[in-house]
């Protein structure tokens, strides 16, 4: 990581969310916890010596984008640079394709590891970066599903409750359909 780590907690519609960053880019972003101390304590868990601040002009972008991800709009972080010293080389190509799955669309691991070049039985291991993301959201981990459409795991706060919340907001439902036809009022 390059040089000290800062923070900061925001408000968001969905909740209080915490974001930190280097000079070099964000390392971690919190989702929505159940109020702003219990943010504060799950994002400082990871980042014990890191100091509240205000944010640089990249951060404060991505604070605003997240806003109004929450609000239900459409909000792309693909140009939030991050620091993600200390991951390996696989879970960060995992993290980059994931970044190209874009609001309102959804993808699989096992797709996810074809991309990357990888057997289906890499679906595991790209499992695995999802679930140690540390910057859920701007690397959209809430987007990657298990086989067959199935919601899987989120190791965010609310666990897969959180996720299908989340693809909600996107438009993405995994309610069962309507209906094609009404029953008869017999």
């Amino acid at each position: 990581m390059a040089g000290k780590t800062h923070y900061l907690i925001f408000e968001t519609e969905g909740g209080p969310c915490g974001i930190a960053w280097t000079t070099a880019g964000v390392v971690r972003f919190q989702l929505p916890g159940e109020d702003a101390a219990t943010t504060r304590r799950l994002l400082l868990r990871h980042l014990p010596d890191a100091e509240a601040a205000e944010p640089p002009p990249a951060v404060a972008r991505a604070v605003d984008a997240a806003k109004r991800y929450f609000a239900g709009e459409a909000a792309d972080f693909s140009d939030v640079p991050l620091d993600l010293g200390g991951q390996s080389d696989f879970f960060r190509a995992v993290y980059e394709a994931a970044r190209r799955v874009h609001w309102g669309r959804t993808t699989t691991y096992g797709t996810l590891a074809r991309e990357l070049g990888a057997g289906p039985e890499a679906a595991r291991e790209v499992g695995q970066a999802m679930a140690k993301n540390p910057v859920a959201l701007i690397i959209p981990c809430h987007r990657v599903l298990a086989a067959g459409g199935k919601v899987g795991g989120f190791s965010a706060p609310g666990g897969s409750s959180s996720k299908v919340r989340m693809l909600a907001l996107e438009g993405i439902s995994f309610a069962p359909p309507e209906p094609a036809q009404q029953s008869f009022g017999f």
